[in-house]
């Protein structure tokens, strides 16, 4: 009996961490910056847990009793958290609030579990031993929901699904409590139907979480959803009205089927136009094949190599038609080769193998550099690993923010790239979804824009382009701190510029 106690320990760990990392993760997805959310996240948590296991002190009498209520009110608040939370955002003014006070009333259940489950079991072990196997317990209970979390609970399950599942863990540890031990709680029948009706409702909202989810997802994008999954690494959905389709990844717009070719011309044509017979090209992220589909309009172009680090958006945008006709079946072409991997690793691993390839062309056309995760792909430390990539001869690209939003951020990326020996050209261009949008070209050589371009361009030609380089007084250079991996400059001017905008 006493090692079933124990199991029961292990069981109410992992759920209680599930709970942690949902509520930190569906911050991410929604409010963005993931290293902000889940520090903030976990240090509530915490502190609530503290003022939990505080709290126990006062529970003397009806220890099992109060131990199945709360493991029914974890199950409850706990399991139903994601679905409340998703269904909440676009309905409060102020998100923080349902978001930390949820993740604070979770916190301070599971902080008072622990305690009553050592006086519980305190009859049945010494004390040293009582101690150390409930921790030992508590402990592997929280590395396998660590473990479990990212490779199994968030791409097959999903974030609502898997906290009405933990829900039930919960609840199910509260009846196996009652049924072990019912004859010591007192209004047992009472207990035991709280607990099957919590079980029940949790069972509903785990068999409707994909409902549930496309309801909270309707509110959020105006038009309807052809399209959601959670991956490994981001939340997909595709939305379609009339007159466009629209991708966005953890929340945040990447093209509009309207005016997406004006970016994808804008990143891959300036540079593209200077080189004189471009064989081999590198395309960092891009995994709607879009950029790839510009770059392969080059007769000379033999290879492109495309590094993405999610294969759910190779999968996704090479098998649906419409997908495919719109990047033109860039992943089928035979001079493409997809690399699922982090550039950043990817480069890092081919600087350690000194590696010889070079590339005539770069793209890194990355999200932007809304936390530390992905601002280590803005850095110094990044930059040198693309000069040792491209040619003498050749050039990168690089999606560099809003120049009239985000102007410091802007002009951070440019400024990274000269403090590794680049030469820099800056530009801009309006894409409507965006507004003004800005590209940073870099080189080992001074860059000579083109004076002509490719056949069949709707945006870029020699009149649009020469409007792209000048800046008007509102975008123009300011001098910026360096973004390195030690500081990440870019990150924090990034966020307090779209702050002030009204996004972040």
């Amino acid at each position: 009996m006493a090692i079933l106690l124990l199991i029961s320990v292990f069981v109410i760990a992992t759920c209680g961490l599930v709970y942690e990392l949902i509520a930190g993760t569906l911050a991410s997805y929604l409010l963005g910056d993931s290293v902000t959310q889940f520090s903030t996240i976990i240090g509530v948590y915490l502190f609530a847990m503290g003022i939990g296991s505080w709290l126990s002190r006062y529970i003397d009498k009806h220890l099992l009793a109060t131990f199945v209520k709360i493991e029914i009110l974890i199950g409850v608040v706990g399991g139903s958290s994601a679905a409340v939370l998703f269904l909440l955002f676009e309905h409060v003014n102020s998100f923080a609030i349902p978001l930390y006070l949820i993740v604070s009333v979770i916190g301070t259940l599971v902080g008072i579990e622990i305690p009553l489950l050592l006086r519980i079991l305190k009859n049945k072990f010494a004390f040293k031993d009582l101690v150390s196997k409930v921790f030992t317990f508590d402990y592997i209970g929280a590395l396998f929901a660590s473990l479990l979390f990212p490779f199994i609970l968030v791409p097959y399950l999903g974030l609502v699904r898997s906290a009405f599942m933990f829900g039930i863990f919960n609840v199910l540890v509260a009846l196996w409590m009652l049924l072990k031990f019912g004859d010591q709680v007192k209004l047992m029948h009472l207990h035991r139907a709280t607990a099957i009706i919590a079980l029940l409702a949790l069972a509903i909202g785990f068999i409707y979480s994909d409902r549930i989810m496309s309801l909270s997802e309707s509110q959020i994008y105006p038009d309807k959803i052809i399209y959601s999954e959670s991956t490994h690494y981001q939340r997909i959905i595709i939305t379609k009205s009339p007159v466009e389709l629209r991708l966005f990844l953890n929340g945040n717009l990447q093209f509009s089927t309207r005016d997406e070719y004006r970016y994808h011309e804008a990143l891959v044509h300036p540079g593209m136009a200077m080189l004189n017979q471009p064989k081999k090209a590198l395309i960092l992220g891009g995994g709607d094949g879009l950029a790839a589909r510009e770059v392969l309009k080059y007769p000379s172009i033999e290879s492109v190599t495309q590094i993405e680090l999610d294969p759910e958006m190779i999968k996704l945008f090479s098998s649906n038609d419409i997908l495919t006709s719109l990047n033109k079946k860039a992943f089928f072409s035979p001079k493409v080769h997809v690399i699922n991997a982090d550039a950043f690793v990817w480069l890092k691993k081919n600087a350690d193998q000194n590696t010889n390839e070079k590339y005539d062309f770069i793209s890194a056309d990355f999200p932007d550099p809304s936390n530390y995760s992905i601002g280590k792909l803005y850095t110094q430390s990044f930059y040198r690993l693309l000069y040792n990539k491209v040619s003498d001869d050749g050039i990168i690209v690089i999606q560099s923010t809003s120049p009239f939003v985000a102007r410091k951020a802007f002009w951070c990326v440019n400024n990274t790239l000269q403090s590794v020996g680049f030469y820099t050209k800056s530009y801009h261009a309006y894409v409507p979804s965006f507004g003004e949008w800005g590209f940073t070209l870099a080189s080992k050589k001074p860059i000579i824009l083109a004076d002509k371009y490719i056949e069949g361009l709707k945006f870029v030609s020699p009149a649009t382009v020469a409007t792209m380089f000048s800046f008007p007084d509102d975008m123009s250079y300011v001098k910026t701190d360096v973004n390195r991996l030690d500081n990440q400059a870019l990150v924090r001017y990034f966020e307090k510029e779209w702050a002030e905008y009204g996004v972040y």
